[in-house]
């Protein structure tokens, strides 16, 4: 679910959020990349049980890109230790301002879903390797993590 108003962008994510919905989620980063007009980004991970690296990954191109276009941090709100342990440990506080409790926003916030893009395997996998790129300049310890699967997606395995 995301809402975009007069340069505020909230994503709120639900359940556990997967590679497969990497092509709508790249679409939606896109296209905040795309404004000019930013002014609070929000990633609402209260409802959230899951997130795989590939989502980490686009998560912290937005982070990076939000950083030094607009001169922002993303705020996240999660209370999940899971994955609050998660983006600790991958370096995402250096990026991200992270907040366990409830998030302030308006009561009147219009969210709608962002619809599903099927991607070819081919487009998947580039999403995919740069994520994971994206990922490992966070930290020397991702760098570990995610070389190997680097190395098979660009060799095409």
């Amino acid at each position: 679910m995301v809402s975009d108003q007069l340069g505020n962008h909230l994503l709120k994510f639900t359940g556990d959020v997967r590679v497969t919905l990497c092509g709508t989620l790249n679409r939606y980063i896109e296209s905040i990349f795309g404004s000019k007009n930013v002014k609070r980004v929000v990633v609402d991970m209260l409802e959230a049980e899951g997130l795989d690296s590939t989502t980490l990954g686009l998560l912290a191109k937005l982070g990076l890109h939000c950083r030094q276009q607009y001169g922002l941090n993303i705020e996240v709100f999660c209370q999940n230790s899971s994955i609050l342990r998660t983006l600790e440990s991958m370096s995402f506080d250096e990026i991200f301002d992270i907040f366990d409790q409830l998030p302030d926003f308006d009561s009147n916030t219009d969210f709608h879903e962002i619809g599903a893009q099927d991607l070819p395997v081919d487009e998947l996998r580039q999403q995919v390797l740069e994520a994971h790129k994206i990922l490992v300049r966070l930290s020397d310890d991702n760098h570990q993590e995610f070389q190997d699967l680097i190395k098979a997606l660009e060799s095409g395995d």
